[in-house]
């Protein structure tokens, strides 16, 4: 993981760039290079508060390497991120919490500072040392949210996340395949408990000094 800066519209501006090469495989639900597929890299990209470009797959792709790769974006400060790991499991978060919200709300419900795009995001990027099928990949993800929510309720955050989180699950293309992804599961549960602490981190020390 490599951090960098840039300058624009004024403000000094953090990104983390993960560079894996070939043979690796990505579930994200990111807008760059989102979905479950071939990708040789990972850039989590801080922006503005109140981000309004109309643009953000083609700012994102002149950000990042050449190749496939996986694109986020936050406003929160990607210098503070947070780490978790275990049993080979490796969590990065980027935690911002200005406007935490409930996944279900009632149908009309804004919440309040939620149209400047972007003002807070949590971002999650994981890497597991071992190849899953891509039923496992979708349970992995479901696996990092539920321990990113209980990460938040520890901390003393009522919410689920927020609006605009997003996550990427990198593992090897090759060698024997896991075939779950839960909780339960052998790396399902490493992954929940490397999430885990590197949100709760997050959560906790984003209180007396984030703005993202």
């Amino acid at each position: 993981m490599k951090l960098s800066y840039r300058v624009e519209e004024g403000a000094r501006l953090g990104s983390l760039l993960w560079e894996f090469g070939p043979r690796w495989r990505m579930i994200s639900s990111a807008m760059l290079g989102g979905g479950i597929g071939p990708r040789s890299w990972v850039l989590n990209a801080q922006v503005v508060a109140g981000y309004s470009r109309m643009d953000p797959v083609d700012h994102l792709t002149s950000l990042g390497p050449e190749g496939e790769g996986v694109g986020m974006m936050t406003a929160a400060s990607v210098d503070r991120y947070t780490t978790g790991s275990d049993g080979g499991v490796q969590a990065v978060a980027t935690v911002g919490l200005r406007v935490p919200t409930w996944a279900a709300a009632p149908p009309g419900h804004v919440d309040p500072e939620l149209a400047p795009l972007r003002v807070g995001t949590i971002n999650l990027m994981i890497t597991v040392p071992v190849a899953m099928t891509d039923a496992a990949l979708v349970n992995a993800v479901m696996t990092a949210t539920e321990a990113k929510t209980q990460a938040l309720i520890e901390a003393g955050f009522p919410c689920t996340g927020t609006a605009s989180d997003a996550v990427c699950v990198a593992v090897p293309s090759s060698g024997p395949e896991e075939v779950f992804g839960g909780p339960r599961s052998l790396y399902g549960s490493r992954l929940a408990r490397a999430v885990h602490a590197a949100v709760r981190r997050g959560a906790t020390g984003w209180r007396p000094r984030g703005t993202g």
